[in-house]
């Protein structure tokens, strides 16, 4: 898969996890509005992999993308958001 295919592959992706997510009513430790700014920079991040891919700087696109999902999933770890990531019904276990 190219730079190119990942790049739309994660970006669509972090684009149907943030729109679908719900919040948790579980105890974290970060209070409303440090998880109200990671959610704001895995966006960002998001925004900035879009950008980059319009630009054909597919690399760039990636490294984006991979950082919206990391806070994506620290999110998730904490315990703060509920998502799954879509999975390919064309891709075998």
């Amino acid at each position: 898969m190219s730079a190119e295919e990942l790049t739309a592959k994660y970006i669509s992706s972090a684009e149907k996890v943030l729109k679908q997510m719900k919040r948790t009513e579980m105890l974290v430790v970060a209070d409303e509005k440090t998880i109200k700014s990671i959610i704001n920079h895995a966006t960002a991040y998001l925004e900035d992999a879009k950008y980059y891919k319009t630009q054909k700087k597919f690399e760039t696109s990636l490294t984006s993308i991979a950082y919206c999902e990391g806070l994506l999933d620290a999110l998730k770890l904490l315990g703060a958001v509920k998502f799954e990531w879509p999975t390919n019904p064309n891709t075998k276990p």
